[in-house]
């Protein structure tokens, strides 16, 4: 597992790349906590585009840092989830508490609230 960071705007965007399991699960958590420390950041987007699997130990990172955010007054959003991994965060409820979007700018225009609506004519 590997997780490369950038700031965009006022987020802190997490890219987790590999496998997110039993083994892998503390270092993403105290990585993503301490880099939102060391940024001073409160809000994040994870990115999950590299991610090609993910067990209920990675359900755990996610929802620890939704909680740990919403405690601070932060948002949270995940994005680019395969179909997998959406499923996955659909059946656990993660995707009743947290936004998802396709991609890490649209997620970050959620968190700041420019929400792009889509209406057919």
């Amino acid at each position: 597992m590997e997780v490369n960071f950038r700031v965009y705007e006022n987020i802190l965007i997490a890219c987790v790349k590999g496998e997110v399991d039993h083994h892998s699960a503390a270092p993403l958590r105290h990585t993503i906590d301490e880099s939102m420390q060391i940024f001073g950041l409160d809000n994040l987007v994870m990115d999950f585009s590299g991610v090609d699997f993910m067990d209920s130990s990675g359900i755990g990172v996610i929802l620890g840092r939704y909680k740990r955010i919403s405690k601070s007054g932060g948002s949270f959003c995940i994005s680019g989830c395969s179909g997998y991994i959406e499923k996955l965060l659909e059946m656990s409820g993660v995707l009743s508490l947290i936004p998802a979007a396709e991609d890490y700018e649209s997620a970050a225009d959620i968190i700041n609230g420019r929400q792009q609506i889509c209406l057919e004519v």
